[in-house]
């Protein structure tokens, strides 16, 4: 038997105008899920909980990242793993978009939003 593979443009499965969503729960059968983030200069996303884990690739740009009381700046290359059930989330602090892939260690996305910006 070949084994088989999933494949999605990003434009498939957009969640808003600045981020893609994959939920490998409900495309492809795994426990995972991702973000692909392209935060404009000035942009952020919210303070944020989830209850697992969630892994940031930082790959173009400037961040800022807010996790609980700790506060990190990062360029790309930077690997960033934010415990479970920890308020978090991150600044585009540079002059160019940052973007940032984010691995959810759940096969749906859950998460509860605050209206509190990151530092």
């Amino acid at each position: 038997m070949t084994p088989r593979f999933t494949q999605l443009d990003l434009a498939e499965i957009a969640f808003s105008p600045t981020a893609a969503l994959w939920e490998g729960g409900k495309q492809a059968g795994t426990n995972t899920s991702m973000f692909v983030v392209k935060t404009p200069p000035g942009g952020f996303v919210h303070l944020h909980t989830h209850p697992y884990s969630e892994t940031f690739v930082l790959l173009r740009g400037r961040g800022r990242w807010t996790a609980g009381d700790q506060i990190t700046e990062a360029e790309p290359d930077t690997v960033i793993v934010v415990p479970p059930d920890t308020l978090h989330g991150f600044r585009n602090i540079g002059d160019e978009p940052l973007l940032v892939v984010s691995v959810h260690e759940s096969g749906t996305l859950d998460q509860t939003f605050t209206e509190d910006e990151p530092a």
